[in-house]
């Protein structure tokens, strides 16, 4: 398992996390696009790093960023 990060201790859940990724028409990979993320939550925050999710495609981000996440978690 990787090291948690010092900064993880002051999280108790997260809850969600929903995600915009910037597609073209007839694009419909969004949700293997954003397991990354998933992954990465994982492997920071072990065990709370885990939370529901949603993908959504989009035709335009602001600033033309690739992908928007957000996320309710509780902190301690």
């Amino acid at each position: 398992m990787p090291p948690h990060y010092s900064f993880a201790a002051g999280f108790s859940v997260t809850f969600s996390a929903a995600r915009m990724v910037n597609s073209a028409d007839g694009f419909g990979e969004q949700p293997a696009v954003i397991n990354g993320f998933s992954d990465l939550m994982v492997s920071v925050f072990g065990e709370k790093g885990k939370h529901a999710r949603s993908a959504v495609g989009a035709t335009s981000l602001p600033l033309n960023i690739a992908v928007e996440v957000e996320m309710i978690v509780e902190v301690e």
